[in-house]
């Protein structure tokens, strides 16, 4: 009863903010985000079980799917590695469901690109370095016309990509990102912006605002730092937005590395 009586009070505030109801499109195309997320997870963990497997008998292979798909072909071809023929068959069971992982991810990611290309909004954040089909789609999945935000910097914070702060007495205090909302999308944005980061240590313009941070801080605290930024500007990219003023590729000096996701 309580509960129903502080929702109808709340329901009646002319000051309240409420969630958007997502449309069938938004909840379809963040199906597919959420198998292939599961998708890849489920790959790096037999990744790290073949590689596991592999260790316990001097068989050492470097992180990283693409060292798997490249020395698993010979280590099953070679028969002087000392490798009984019962582990040298579950390896080949492992290995033929990594690459069935591997192409459900694909055929997944294709599926995304296609509704990327096919939607506007989608293509508008694109224009923004660090943000490729992957990450442009499940924002506009997520966010939508982003009209509950009055503007970019609210964005940011609903993703959790701002710092936390315990402010008293006319003090401030901020500490780490306070790592609230969608984890998944504020992964794939930091991914993008670290991107962004190994790119502009060689490429960018030493007097950037970028190159400038880097030179002072550390390079995650930099990623983190132009991922705020990114989500700052990626609202005035979303439709129907309040601040609605198009941002131009000039306000963002970095040139835009390639990038999957």
């Amino acid at each position: 009863m309580a509960d129903a009586e502080a929702i109808c009070e709340a329901v009646n505030r002319p000051n309240m903010r409420f969630v958007p109801i997502k449309n069938v499109e938004q909840q379809a195309i963040l199906s597919i985000h959420r198998a292939r997320q599961g998708f890849v997870k489920a790959r790096t963990a037999q990744a790290n079980q073949m590689r596991g497997l592999l260790s316990e008998f001097g068989i050492v292979i470097p992180q990283g799917i693409r060292s798997i798909n490249k020395r698993m072909p010979d280590i099953l071809e070679d028969a002087e590695n000392g490798l009984p023929g019962t582990l040298r068959k579950l390896l080949e069971r492992l290995n033929d469901h990594l690459k069935e992982l591997d192409r459900q991810v694909e055929e997944l990611e294709l599926q995304i690109k296609l509704w990327h290309k096919e939607n506007e909004a989608s293509q508008r954040l694109e224009a923004i370095p660090g943000i490729g089909p992957i990450t442009a789609s499940a924002i506009v999945a997520t966010v939508g016309n982003a009209t509950e935000f009055k503007n970019g910097r609210q964005l940011s914070a609903w993703f959790g990509l701002v710092p936390k702060q315990r402010s008293s007495g006319g003090k401030q205090i901020l500490l780490g990102i306070s790592k609230r909302g969608d984890t998944y999308l504020r992964t794939l944005m930091i991914h993008g912006a670290r991107a962004v980061t190994r790119f502009a240590e060689n490429k960018a313009e030493p007097e950037s605002w970028l190159r400038k941070l880097m030179a002072r801080r550390n390079k995650n605290v930099a990623a983190v730092a132009l991922a705020t930024r990114t989500h700052v500007s990626s609202g005035r990219y979303l439709p129907e937005t309040l601040n609605s003023t198009p941002i131009t590729l000039r306000q963002h000096p970095l040139p835009k590395p390639d990038q999957g996701g």
